[in-house]
């Protein structure tokens, strides 16, 4: 990727502060170009000016107090996995970059809490648990290569958000670096308490605008005794999402539900080898656990067989491992396609046909390939726009489409973002589903904690 370089002499003016005042900052071009990204597609117009490599809290509050005296732009970091350009830094600004502050700092099994840095991989933290058999709930497609600091940012949930809520159920507390430099704590090592205002609520999800996150302390959850998988195919996508409104009409609590369409299918198993796509036309996953997991996945079986075309249960864990892999492999496998651009709507749980059926339609109106899933459980589809490498995510065809998705999720009563966050490929469209009154409140919240507007401008709202 070529990168065009400034000469903008306030540019060079920041990178000169930053690097004779802070000991890990870098402005080598190779530095920046590494962290001007994630993996939304979006590409900057140009590199950040400087990037500081934290390793402790004392590193984040150094870098902070220098950009609040010196009024530098700051940008959070942490794996870099974000989907909506919330870590995408340009000319005139600095990357703060925590994936350096990596320890799992303690478990407690018995309170069943972990206290962790921000650069710590999700996936790490699920395998230090396993030792106590325990378990932490989010659990994004990207687990092996997502950060704890990342999921705080932008409320991240997962498949196992079905049953256990996402990231906001799951975080008790934090050591937030303000905007002036200053050290907050939020929340608590407690599962309840509700002294004062919810400040640890309001961090989380806040995409770094109102601080950045420096330790998080983490609840966890017994690893289930039990767990029970069946794998459902379809005709056509829209009567696997008439299968997903039927479970959740049945009242049934899967641990995992989730969805593809048939072009995702077909991209899978030209990856991975597999022959999902010759069983049907859409692919649902169900899961269950706990000590009545079968009774659980018995009722499933029940409320989907109407719309299945087949319905099969896994016979151990080696299947059942197979089948949520098929999910997880589904972004990877699109990638070998092209630049994929992956939305984040939510609707009811109970119109999921409707906005399969919409997107279906947008798709063939715009002639941008889509590909299509969804954590069905809870209405919040992913579908994926997919395009050459060279091609723009941010205008032309793939932007329209992008707005389309939006439009097609309002009109079902839905939101233009489940879990991935605003960042800044879906500002323009913030106004419009959160009004006037809210935006005000929300941005006067952000100007009383970061009144000269240093952390992450332009992102969010």
């Amino acid at each position: 990727m070529l990168w065009p370089m400034t000469s903008d002499s306030t540019s060079s003016q920041t990178a000169a502060v930053v690097m004779s005042a802070h000991a890990r900052a870098s402005a080598d071009p190779d530095a920046r170009a590494a962290v001007a990204t994630d993996r939304s597609g979006y590409v900057p117009p140009s590199l950040p000016d400087a990037v500081v490599r934290c390793e402790t809290v004392d590193d984040v509050v150094e870098a902070v107090r220098l950009a609040h005296t010196h009024g530098i732009p700051l940008v959070p970091r942490g794996a870099g996995t974000g989907l909506a350009a919330g870590a995408s830094a340009h000319a005139g600004q600095v990357v703060i970059d925590v994936s350096r502050m990596n320890r799992i700092l303690s478990i407690d099994p018995v309170e069943m809490i972990a206290v962790v840095e921000p650069g710590v991989l999700n996936a790490e933290v699920n395998a230090a648990a396993g030792e106590h058999g325990l378990f932490y709930a989010p659990d994004p497609a990207s687990t092996a290569i997502c950060s704890i600091g990342g999921n705080v940012a932008t409320n991240a949930g997962g498949m196992w958000c079905a049953k256990y809520g996402v990231t906001r159920e799951s975080v008790l507390g934090l050591r937030v670096v303000l905007a002036d430099g200053r050290v907050l704590r939020t929340g608590r090592t407690t599962i309840k308490g509700v002294t004062g205002y919810d400040l640890n609520a309001l961090f989380i999800g806040s995409e770094g605008t109102l601080g950045i996150v420096v330790e998080a302390t983490l609840r966890l959850r017994p690893r289930p005794v039990r767990t029970e998988t069946l794998a459902a195919y379809f005709a056509d996508v829209e009567a696997a999402g008439r299968a997903a409104s039927a479970i959740t009409a049945a009242r049934i609590q899967p641990s995992i539900l989730e969805l593809m369409d048939g072009p995702t299918l077909d991209a899978v198993d030209r990856a991975e080898g597999t022959r999902h796509r010759e069983l049907g036309a859409a692919f649902l996953l169900a899961q269950t656990d706990g000590y009545g997991a079968h009774l659980e996945l018995d009722e499933i079986a029940r409320a989907i067989e109407p719309f299945a075309t087949t319905v099969r249960r896994a016979a151990d864990d080696d299947e059942a491992a197979a089948l949520v892999k098929a999910r997880r492999d589904a972004i990877p496998s699109l990638e070998k396609l092209g630049r994929v651009s992956i939305g984040d709507i939510a609707v009811p749980r109970n119109r999921l046909a409707e906005a399969f059926a919409g997107l279906e339609e947008i798709s063939q109106r715009t002639g941008v390939r889509i590909f299509s899933i969804a954590h069905a459980a809870d209405g919040n589809l992913h579908p994926m726009i997919v395009v050459d490498p060279e091609e723009s995510i941010t205008e032309g065809p793939a932007k329209v489409a992008l707005g389309e998705m939006f439009h097609l999720a309002q009109r079902l009563g839905g939101t233009l973002t489940g879990e991935h966050g605003v960042g800044l490929l879906k500002r323009e469209w913030v106004v419009e589903e959160l009004g006037g009154t809210s935006i005000e409140l929300q941005s006067a919240i952000k100007a009383a904690l970061d009144p000269t507007g240093i952390l992450n401008p332009g992102k969010a709202l």
